[in-house]
């Protein structure tokens, strides 16, 4: 089995990659859901509140967001919570498809949380730091959220540098597609 890691900065276009790339063909994990349904979970929700002496009458998430954008280590406390369960994820993934040809795993902060050991392939995302704000405002986000995240990651040299290719994708789906398809076609 070949696991092909897809990783790259806030709003690079990393979910659009890990689509193209598995074609609905091969096994996509995606640690991005996994989070997304983490705060759908009492259990999880009961913790964050509880870790961050958060209201329970008002959203958590909005909550979380507030304390983040107030101090910015409450994003590594969180994180502290939320990595070692999407790795826990991880690992039963790639378990799970053991007699897959080849298998994605959708990762954003993959170098940052050293997790390169578990991948056969690096695929790093790269877009402009003002294509990546606009694409971030443009699906709802907050600006200054998007400067403190960004801050959290590496700079977009070393993350090219620690895999093994680099999709730029400050262009057209269309040219995006075509870098995708030319690259994927030496696994799939």
């Amino acid at each position: 089995m070949i696991k092909i890691g897809i990783t790259g900065s806030l709003a690079s276009g990393k979910s659009t990659v890990s689509k193209l790339m598995s074609s609905n063909k091969y096994p996509l994990f995606s640690a991005d859901k996994v989070v997304k349904n983490l705060y759908k979970s009492n259990h999880f929700i009961k913790n964050v509140q509880k870790k961050f002496k958060l209201s329970k009458a008002k959203k958590t998430k909005q909550q979380i967001r507030n304390l983040v954008l107030k101090n910015d280590q409450n994003l590594r406390k969180l994180e502290l919570l939320i990595h070692p369960i999407v790795r826990r994820e991880m690992k039963k993934f790639i378990k799970s498809k053991k007699k897959h040809k080849i298998i994605f795993l959708e990762i954003p902060l993959l170098i940052e949380s050293k997790l390169m050991q578990y991948f056969d392939v690096i695929f790093f995302v790269n877009a402009t730091s003002q294509n990546r704000l606009y694409r971030y405002l443009k699906q709802g986000g907050n600006k200054k959220i998007f400067i403190t995240l960004n801050k959290r990651q590496l700079n977009s040299k070393i993350k090219s540098k620690l895999s093994d290719y680099t999709i730029n994708n400050n262009s057209s789906l269309t040219q995006l597609r075509k870098n995708v398809k030319n690259i994927i076609k030496n696994y799939a």
